[in-house]
């Protein structure tokens, strides 16, 4: 057989370094799934429940390895189901290509099956790139411009191929006017900022009595960085949520996260600080940043359009982290006043045992959620990868779990929708098959995705050096973080049509299909149960049966939210339940 467009599509990805697609098949690209198999497993293609959940494992791959992830789907629905995932990468900045099928270029235009104007469809998520293959010769530098922009841009880009091009013979493009001629290969630039501009952001730091710092994803490779300029400048260090496992929490001046799911010291280094530090984040939520003029700041960001929009910044330094921070180190003094340091260590302290003690509470209807977390934290293994998904697990995991060094995690950040957390979890054990890999998650998003991305799990753990993937599920019958902000935003009680979920014993679905399950009912068999889940041969669901009534509380509470609250239950379904813990906590917390 001769060598087809979608051959050499192949043999492209794989000169880039790609081993691995993530998609669902379908006619609209049986041209490159042909291809695939004729390439005998020098790319692998696995195969996902869902597009949707092809398109979080590229964002994951690329979270967890820098290099960029490939995600592939049909044509019409196929490629419509990648949309979500596409855009959690986009919002957090990851580097995906994705690869779909299209009509034959003989019946587009004629309402043909499945005919959908993908141009238009991927126009705002792969908006840096975005093309149609039109003979086999483009197919060359589509997929050299594709993953060399994602890479550069850390964004998504989309190749669109009608199937009939697929199959057709591949034929180098001619050497003649009005052709392109692309080559394989990315190198990442050493950007610094300019002499005098580092030189003015020491200044600005310099000057400061009580600087705090924070950071997020881009300093994953800046941890000793980050913590030599926080040893000079005697501050401390809160974590964007996507920046949790920058640095271990084990270190005295690291606050923990900030924002909704933040950390109280976190929001004391905040309001008390007079500079203010940012690196390589995009935290969205100015309410935790410091009130406008009152602190002095500096910003280090790769991205010059991410400057200078959560915090006026006298200072906007365009560089990647590690190394505009090393440029920056021999210019800053070291300060002899630690009191503004003593007192954020305390309260850090302080805040941890706090969480100790919270986590031992007796719920009402459950098992604490905290005292999960809490268990869990304790035995993490080293090297772990955690994922987590949004809503109140999304909680715990950024107040509970202490990162460290060595140790990954990540979860959907600026999009934060429901769902990744298993394909997450799945994408790190094919990326690391030989790291435990531990997945967050509600039982909402178990029932939207994750339960079937247990048959991915069961498809593919054999393959796994280390086969140990846990998913971590809280079953407590409620889309609960959204039941949290209609009584504490909105001042409205839970709507139980909207709110309750039906039960599922996922534990004993994941012993159906060959997987480790363990149900738990009571507090006492939570941390045994992790040590079980730990210790077998093969991936494991822990189904804990919690209780919704444990309020995942953000690091202040204003007036007006506690006013909110109280309205609320006076009509809430669930207001005895959740009267004596809530409102002491609550209480304490009004600013």
């Amino acid at each position: 057989m001769s060598k087809t467009a979608s051959d050499f599509l192949v043999e492209r990805l794989q000169a880039w370094g790609v081993h691995r697609i993530y998609g669902y098949p379908g006619d609209g690209i049986n041209g490159i799934l042909g291809a695939l198999n004729r390439a005998d497993g020098k790319i692998d293609f696995i195969q996902v429940r869902h597009e949707e959940m092809a398109a979080f494992m590229a964002c994951a791959h690329a979270k967890f390895t820098g290099d960029v992830g490939v995600c592939m789907a049909t044509s019409g629905p196929g490629a419509i189901h990648l949309l979500n995932g596409l855009y959690d990468a986009k919002l957090d900045h990851q580097p995906v290509v994705a690869i779909v099928g299209q009509s034959s270029r003989l019946a587009m235009g004629g309402s043909y099956q499945q005919e959908v104007d993908l141009q238009t469809l991927f126009k705002d998520v792969a908006s840096e790139y975005c093309q149609t293959a039109m003979a086999p010769g483009s197919l060359r530098h589509l997929i050299d411009r594709a993953i060399r922009i994602a890479l550069d841009q850390r964004t998504v880009t989309a190749i669109i191929i009608p199937n009939d091009l697929q199959e057709e013979p591949w034929e180098e493009p001619p050497h003649k006017h009005a052709t392109v001629h692309s080559g394989v290969g990315y190198t990442s630039p050493r950007i610094i900022p300019k002499d005098e501009d580092l030189r003015r952001a020491a200044d600005v730091l310099n000057a400061g009595k009580k600087v705090a710092m924070l950071v997020g994803a881009g300093t994953f490779r800046a941890m000793d960085e980050v913590v030599e300029v926080a040893d000079l400048l005697g501050c401390g260090v809160a974590k964007a949520l996507l920046g949790k496992s920058a640095l271990p929490d084990a270190l005295p001046f690291v606050t923990g996260t900030i924002g909704l799911l933040g950390t109280k010291p976190s929001w004391d280094l905040m309001s008390g600080c007079d500079t203010l530090l940012m690196v390589g984040s995009s935290f969205p939520y100015p309410e935790f940043l410091p009130e406008d003029g009152s602190a002095r700041g500096v910003q280090i960001d790769i991205d010059g359009r991410q400057l200078s929009i959560r915090y006026p910044m006298e200072v906007n330094l365009v560089g990647d982290s590690k190394e505009t921070l090393r440029a920056l180190i021999p210019l800053l003094q070291r300060k002899s006043d630690r009191a503004w340091l003593q007192t954020l260590e305390e309260s850090i302290r302080d805040w941890w045992k706090l969480m100790d003690e919270r986590a031992m509470d007796d719920a009402v209807n459950g098992i604490n959620p905290r005292r999960v977390f809490h268990e869990l934290s304790k035995r993490l293994p080293d090297d772990c990868i955690l994922s987590a998904d949004s809503g109140s697990t999304a909680s715990w995991y950024a107040q509970h779990l202490r990162m460290r060094r060595g140790m990954m995690g990540s979860l959907s950040g600026n999009l934060a929708t429901m769902g990744p957390g298993v394909p997450y979890a799945i994408a790190a054990k094919f990326a690391f098959p030989e790291r435990v890999a531990i997945a967050c998650c509600g039982d909402g998003a178990m029932q939207m995705n994750g339960s079937a991305e247990l048959l991915t799990v069961a498809k593919y753990w054999k393959e796994w050096s280390d086969p140990r993937l846990i998913v971590c599920v809280l079953n407590n019958h409620d889309l609960n973080m959204v039941t949290w902000e209609e009584r504490v935003l909105a001042g409205d009680p839970k709507f139980v049509a909207s709110q309750e979920l039906p039960e599922f014993n996922y534990a004993a679905f994941a012993a159906s299909i060959g997987l480790g399950g363990i149900r738990v009912e009571s507090a006492e068999h939570v941390g045994p149960a992790w040590d079980e889940a730990l210790a077998l041969d093969r991936p494991c669901v822990l189904d804990f049966r919690t209780d919704p009534e444990v309020p995942p509380l953000p690091p202040h509470i204003t007036f007006e939210e506690a006013k909110n609250f109280v309205t609320s239950l006076l009509h809430d379904p669930s207001r005895s339940a959740i009267i004596r813990d809530a409102m002491k906590q609550l209480m304490g917390k009004m600013k």
